[in-house]
């Protein structure tokens, strides 16, 4: 399993390298990324059990130091 500090940033680069294949598309910044990774995030936290929970918002911690 990866440590929080690396899911966030897998997670952020993940959303980062998007192609979403539009012409007028001019690519997700890194501040952009990262809010959508704190979406998901909360998301996640939304529907685990506490042990997960931990996990999660310590992703969440390091994603908004990113």
């Amino acid at each position: 399993m990866s440590t929080p500090r690396e899911k966030a940033r897998k997670l952020v680069q993940k959303i980062h390298e998007l192609d979403l294949d539009r012409d007028d598309y001019n690519g997700i910044t890194w501040s952009m990324a990262k809010q959508c990774a704190l979406i998901a995030v909360d998301e996640i936290l939304n529907v685990i059990d506490n042990f997960e929970m931990i996990y999660w918002e310590n992703v969440k911690q390091e994603i908004e130091k990113l």
